[in-house]
């Protein structure tokens, strides 16, 4: 019975990040703070690799969890260079975001691996 309530939980979890990254990605330029050059590329490394590890504690396949999030990093930039936010489509951004996807997934498996837990 715990673990039903453990899956549910973790899947608030991800379901958590997914709308953070969502305000996060789309937001309007004019919401967007100043920030010293790089900020940017730190935010969407950090944002993916939230994504990432948060999807793979809630239990998601690695080979759905990490083609969907380099679609969703794909498919995130396209819009934003599209959508009438005053953003632009940068393919650096997109790079970074699957790098923190694979580095979230990584540090999520090097955790189960230390910890003797099951690994997917």
């Amino acid at each position: 019975m715990l673990d039903h309530y453990r899956t549910r939980l973790t899947r608030i979890l991800f379901g958590v990040a997914v709308l953070a990254s969502l305000m996060i990605i789309f937001m309007p330029d004019s919401g967007v703070p100043t920030a010293p050059p790089g900020t940017d590329k730190v935010v969407h490394f950090v944002l993916f690799g939230a994504l990432a590890a948060t999807g793979r504690i809630a239990g998601f396949r690695t080979s759905r969890l990490l083609p969907g999030l380099v679609g969703y990093a794909a498919a995130s930039e396209i819009l934003q260079g599209l959508l009438p936010i005053g953003r632009s489509c940068e393919v650096a951004d997109g790079l970074v975001d699957v790098a923190g996807a694979v580095a979230g997934w990584a540090a999520v498996r090097r955790m189960r691996q230390v910890s003797g837990a099951s690994s997917r």
